[in-house]
């Protein structure tokens, strides 16, 4: 953009001209009947449609038609429709300046608006500067000053006018802010702050730096390292206050920012500025540390249990390999003296003879030692990891400060008491301690009075506070991620207020009542007919007995000839780069412009640096590699374009922007109606600097690593994807992408795996009104529930669990549709509730009451699923669905072996963010030349049955070379689309 813009081109157009689509032009230029009465009166037809032209740009986007101003021929035809005009006949209009005039002033009067004067520039500014309180973004605030003209009667002004007001506004609201953030600092606070820029002279590097760069990896060297820098940041004396006394969103501007702003950058900013900027980046880093502080404390406990679960299992197998030998020895004592007996010898001697008394003495001794203090559990491995528990115990205490919704929470009493242990040097323990908290397991471990094992009263606390902290009803002063529960759900003041209004979001009544009449007759009903199918032997594909139930495997639905037209397709596809995918798919979509810049929301001046950057996330290339292999830009080129334009939200759009292109194909729709989909986590080994935050999983071999969680629609359009951790439940996640993704679809219909499955899934799925189907491997395994447990319920009897608590769920129904509305309203992220309702110790009442909701909705589920088998058949093909667009990511992802080699979560996130657009952008692609190939050969004659089509997936590679040099396209490609390969081509030959 030039030095007096705000706005990109795309933005100017979208704000300054008449729009080009048909539902707007339709909204926007219906004319009314005392409009077409006043445009009768002109006498000509050109003048007529002039002055309708004239009237309708009046009223939207509100300014005056430019004089030789093209207007967009859908615009001027449906106008013209309405009028009986030919369009052609506006090319005669206003011949006579006269008569435009003459006709505008007309207008104005008639529509009661009048021009931009000098005396509204006070007024319009003062709408800029409240709107840039809170953004940088030039469309946004140039949106609210045209809002502001046409609530008034306004026209508006040339866009350059506005332009300059909010460019004078956002200076005026940055500089608002930056005195508001640093007004009243000490000069001792204002000293320090200065000196974070400035580099030390033995580390070579500033205390900026220093402090921003630890290692993730779970020791105790790596805590003690982040609670140095956590200490150094709260010696600032950067108060908490400071964040209150700006917009929200204009500090969460400043907060991004500093996460890219080096040392270097500060330090050619104005002292204003550059304070302000370290102001935040202060209480920022304060929040930040104190997550990873408590992360790595949650994780380092859990590589106590890993490991002690290890020597667990070792011991258990020695345990094994002497009993085995004991066994085996005292086996053959026993039959020599059983044989001595019948021949009527001394069984006594018979002993010394088989093994010996001194053999069979060590044999009983090596057996008690074996067989003392056996536990079935690890948790006596545990305690004996105490050296590793004692070494964060002080550290933990020393650095952060825990609270509870309890007054007197014996926990927090035990926390207090090993601070002061810690503080005195004690070595051993008051004779009362606070046990309460303990579960029943630990008090007997941990013992009572001055029989109390220090060593295994230490970890008990421990491991009960990672508990609680997980659950939420114990959390840590100055934490984001560690905050009370409550916390992230609506107040109740708004929530009551919403209910009021009725504007909750929800899929059930506000009444509970009204909700368990009308799910109980549901039940009911349900119960009734799968109880006479199955009493008539008549379910299909599926049979009850006293054994329980049997469901027939899901088959394979290919129809004849659909593999054959799957290699003719596909072997009609040009063959091309993946960069001139990508550029491609840019042209018809222009989804690289949607990575809008970090301050200014403009869209990225160079869009093939947008799109390498993207690449190199999605090749797991990365950014120096990708520079050196693209041979176009520079390293410092592609991290500028990084930083500034890729983000978690700008990946979000981009690939928003993909998918609704995707469904608008109309050869997408035998693929399904759009409004189903499916979700799958897909594993990826970690290598080098990411093995310090992987996680292990057994499911996947001995290497950690992590999981990309994806969400596909039955279109295969993949609208959502996050990093999870290898060894995390991925039924926390499965309602994350459902409500946090940017496009317009609207699922109805989701189907997960087994992974993905917990009540809570179930009855959260109700409650914001989606149909969860999920393929359960082991549905037959698990009770179906009632509502009244005493009655006879036939031939289901083997499969009844018990009845449903719906007392609990009445006296939780508030806190369970405030907790519903929370996360329909985005205040918490559905993984975020859920984690803490199943970390509970002692699941507490909301999570009980959401657990029966879920399992009277597994229920109604289960039912469905013995009933109908195409329900079987959707769920199985959307699932398969997904894992085919799995391996299509893994084929992508081939750099540095397809390892996550990403030290911060971040980074990580981006991979899977580049990944996941790119493989849209690569499904997007084929789906448009598979619709062209089926086009042609239809064109040819020959017959093509959509129901053959059905199983011929966007998901091919074959033509697309991912290696390589990655050269971009010098230009578009002509005509838009590039020719078929013959579908007689010897590519069919060798495929």
């Amino acid at each position: 953009m030039k030095k007096h813009e705000i706005l990109s081109p795309q933005s100017r157009a979208a704000l300054f001209d008449p729009p080009t689509d048909p539902a707007a032009i339709v909204r926007n230029y219906t004319l009314l009947p005392e409009d077409l009465a006043l445009i009768r009166q002109r006498r000509r037809g050109e003048n007529r449609l002039g002055f309708a032209v004239h009237l309708a740009f009046l009223r939207f986007p509100g300014r005056v038609l430019g004089i030789g101003e093209i207007l967009p021929p859908d615009m001027l035809a449906f106008i013209g429709n309405q009028l009986e005009i030919n369009p052609g006949a506006f090319a005669a209009y206003a011949q006579r300046a006269e008569t435009r005039r003459e006709h505008l002033g007309e207008l104005q009067a008639y529509l009661k608006v009048r021009p931009f004067q000098r005396e509204d520039y006070r007024a319009v500014s003062q709408v800029a500067v409240e709107e840039a309180a809170g953004t940088d973004r030039g469309d946004t605030i140039v949106a609210s000053m045209i809002s502001h003209l046409r609530k008034h009667g306004i026209l508006l002004p040339a866009s350059l006018t506005l332009e300059k007001i909010g460019l004078a506004a956002r200076a005026r609201a940055r500089k608002r802010a930056y005195k508001n953030l640093v007004e009243g600092l000490p000069s001792e606070a204002v000293a320090q702050l200065e000196a974070l820029i400035v580099i030390d002279g033995d580390g070579g590097r500033t205390p900026l730096t220093w402090l921003r760069e630890w290692s993730e990896a779970p020791t105790q060297k790596n805590l003690v390292g982040i609670v140095e820098r956590l200490q150094a940041v709260r010696a600032l004396g950067i108060g908490a206050d400071r964040e209150q006394r700006i917009h929200r969103a204009r500090y969460a501007v400043i907060a991004q920012e500093t996460a890219i702003l080096s040392a270097q950058h500060l330090s050619r900013f104005d002292e204003q500025h550059r304070l302000a900027t370290l102001v935040v980046f202060a209480r920022e880093m304060e929040a930040i540390l104190t997550d990873a502080g408590i992360a790595m404390f949650d994780k380092m406990l859990g590589s106590v249990f890993r490991r002690a679960d290890h020597q667990h299992k070792e011991r258990m197998v020695n345990r094994a390999r002497v009993l085995d030998v004991s066994t085996r020895a005292l086996l053959g004592m026993a039959k020599a003296m059983l044989a001595a007996k019948a021949a009527g010898a001394d069984p006594l001697a018979a002993v010394d003879s088989a093994i010996g008394w001194q053999r069979l003495e060590a044999l009983v001794g090596e057996t008690e030692t074996m067989l003392a203090g056996t536990r079935e559990d690890n948790l006596s491995e545990v305690i004996g990891r105490y050296p590793v528990v004692r070494r964060i115990v002080p550290v933990l205490l020393g650095a952060f400060v825990f609270r509870s919704w309890k007054t007197a929470d014996p926990l927090l009493a035990a926390l207090n008491l090993l601070r002061g242990v810690y503080a005195t040097g004690a070595r051993k323990l008051p004779k009362r301690v606070p046990t309460a908290f303990l579960t029943s397991v630990w008090r007997k471990l941990v013992g009572t009075g001055s029989a109390v094992d220090r060593r295994a009263y230490e970890v008990a606390v421990m491991v009960a506070l990672r508990d609680r902290l997980r659950a939420g009803d114990v959390w840590v002063e100055g934490s984001r991620a560690f905050r009370a529960f409550d916390e992230f759900l609506l107040p109740r003041a708004v929530f009551a207020a919403r209910r009021q209004e009725g504007g909750l979001g929800l899929a059930v009544p506000d009444r509970f009542e009204d909700w368990r009449a009308a799910r109980m007759v549901t039940l009911e009903a349900r119960f009734q007919e799968v109880r006479d199918m199955a009493a008539a032997d008549a379910l299909p594909e599926a049979i009850i007995t006293e054994a329980g139930l049997s469901i027939s495997p899901v088959r394979r639905a290919d129809a004849d000839g659909a593999e054959e037209i799957a290699r003719r397709l596909s072997a009609m596809l040009p063959r091309l780069r993946i960069t001139e995918l990508l550029a491609e798919v840019h042209g018809w979509t222009g989804f690289a412009d949607r990575f809008a810049h970090l301050r200014t929301g403009t869209p990225p001046e160079d869009s093939i640096a947008l799109m390498t950057a993207v690449l190199a996330d999605a090749t797991n290339l990365g950014l120096a590699r990708m520079a050196r292999s693209s041979g176009v830009f520079s390293h410092s080129k592609l991290l500028w374009t990084a930083e500034w334009h890729i983000r978690d939200e700008t990946y979000q759009v981009g690939l928003a922007c993909l998918v609704e292109a995707i469904h608008a194909q109309p050869f997408t729709a035998i693929w399904g109606n759009g409004d189903t989909s499916s979700s799958d986590g897909q594993f990826f080994q970690a290598g080098g600097h990411g093995e310090a935050r992987a996680e292990h999983n057994a499911r996947y071999g001995s290497e950690p690593g992590v999981k990309f969680y994806t969400h596909i629609s039955d279109r295969y359009a993949p609208f959502h994807t996050k990093v999870i951790a290898a060894n995390a439940s991925e039924a926390l996640h499965v309602l994350d992408g459902l409500l946090h993704h940017e496009t317009s679809l609207a699922i109805k219909e989701h189907y997960t795996d087994t992974g993905g499955v917990t009540e809570h899934v179930f009855g959260l799925c109700h409650l914001l009104g989606f149909r969860f189907a999920p393929r359960i491997r082991d549905l037959a395994d698990r009770r179906l529930y009632v509502a009244d447990g005493h009655a006879d319920h036939g031939a289901l009897k083997p499969l009844i669990g018990g009845a449903v608590n719906l007392r609990i769920i009445e006296e939780n129904w508030d806190e369970i549709l405030r907790l519903a509305a929370s996360i329909r309203a985005g205040t918490v992220a559905p993984s975020a509730a859920m984690r803490r309702l199943a970390a509970y110790p002692r699941q507490n009442a909301l999570a009980k009451a959401l657990r029966g909701i879920g399992c009277i909705e597994r229920t109604l589920f289960t039912l469905d699923w013995i009933t109908d088998p195409a329900l079987r058949r959707r769920s199985n093909a959307g699932l398969n669905k997904g894992e085919a667009r799995n391996a299509l990511a893994k084929t992508l992802f081939f750099h540095r072996h397809g390892e996550i080699r990403d030290r911060t979560f971040e980074n990580q996130s981006y991979r899977a963010s580049g990944l996941n657009l790119a493989v849209a952008a690569v499904i997007l692609w084929n789906t448009v030349y598979l619709g062209r190939a089926v086009a042609e050969l239809r064109a040819q004659g020959e017959t093509v049955s959509d129901e053959l089509l059905v199983h011929v997936a966007p998901l091919g590679w074959e033509h697309i070379t991912f290696n390589g040099d990655y050269v971009w396209p010098p230009a578009p490609v002509k005509d838009s689309f590039r020719p078929l390969r013959s579908p007689r081509s010897s590519f069919l030959d060798t495929a």
